[in-house]
């Protein structure tokens, strides 16, 4: 098999600009994919500097790559440069993938489509008439607010440490039809939801969320995949609730990252597999 093991000079090129990218298990994903379907691709972690995105995405297309993911804290300056923009990287102001073409080069946010498919193909969730609560108003949290009304869920609360803040929000969900709550994180105990999002890092190093009242009909998500057990989680598990984590997410979304790259099927099972197996060698 050719792809991730060695680079030729016919080789097509993606990586991922973010800083830092040392943690970045889009590396592993992506080369396994490659891998799978026998294309002679290769994905490589790009390292750039905050500020440093502009020449770093100019140069991309000097150097024949065929796209890159960007990560934090990139992805706004990114949709500044870009010569397209997908309409949900234009609402959320951010992109995730780069698309280089002959025209020119095109920003897309598969974090919006990625949160959906992973909802209905994995939880088994129609957000259709729902109810959602989010912590966090950053990019992961708008991102999921956006596929949620995009799929007419009836309320999204959105849980900030400063609600003031919320303009960047507001615009993404502008024109769709789900109420918009913007609520404290001190009053998030008392919102009850169908579905609860942490778009937040807290958890990360033991953080307890105050979660709202959860039972066996509600669907709990931490976008957090490390650690790989979350307070919230537990917690979760523990009222009945049915928990998942953010591997799902991360993978759906590289998952449309790779088909709009590659044109082919993402091989998800494989990339699956590539993400744990890189997970448990890092613990």
């Amino acid at each position: 098999m050719r792809g991730g093991s060695r680079i030729r000079g016919g080789t097509r090129t993606v990586g991922i600009i973010g800083w830092p990218v040392s943690h970045s298990l889009s590396p592993a994903i992506h080369n396994a994919a490659f891998a799978a379907l026998d294309l002679d691709w290769a994905y490589v972690p790009l390292p750039v500097a905050p500020g440093d995105a502009v020449g770093a995405v100019a140069g991309l297309r000097t150097l024949g790559f065929a796209g890159a993911n960007v990560t934090m804290p990139h992805k706004s300056d990114v949709a500044d440069v870009v010569d397209t923009l997908s309409e949900d990287a234009r609402r959320l102001h951010a992109v995730n993938t780069v698309l280089i073409g002959e025209d020119g080069m095109t920003g897309h946010n598969t974090d919006t489509p990625g949160f959906d498919r992973f909802l209905r193909r994995d939880a088994g969730f129609d957000p259709a008439g729902r109810s959602a609560l989010i912590f966090g108003a950053g990019g992961a949290g708008r991102a999921c607010a956006l596929a949620l009304a995009r799929a007419a869920a009836s309320r999204i609360t959105i849980v900030a440490r400063d609600p003031v803040s919320t303009a960047d929000l507001r615009q993404a969900l502008d024109g769709l039809s789900s109420e918009l709550v913007v609520s404290a994180f001190e009053d998030a105990a008392a919102t009850p939801a169908d579905l609860v999002v942490n778009a937040t890092p807290l958890g990360a190093d033991g953080e307890q969320l105050p979660l709202p009242p959860i039972d066996d009909s509600t669907l709990v998500i931490d976008l957090l995949y490390h650690p790989a057990i979350t307070p919230m989680q537990t917690t979760a598990r523990e009222s009945g609730a049915a928990v998942f984590g953010g591997l799902g997410l991360l993978l759906h979304q590289a998952a449309l990252s790779f088909e709009l790259w590659t044109g082919h099927p993402a091989p998800l099972e494989v990339m699956s597999a590539a993400a744990v197996a890189s997970i448990a060698e890092r613990s």
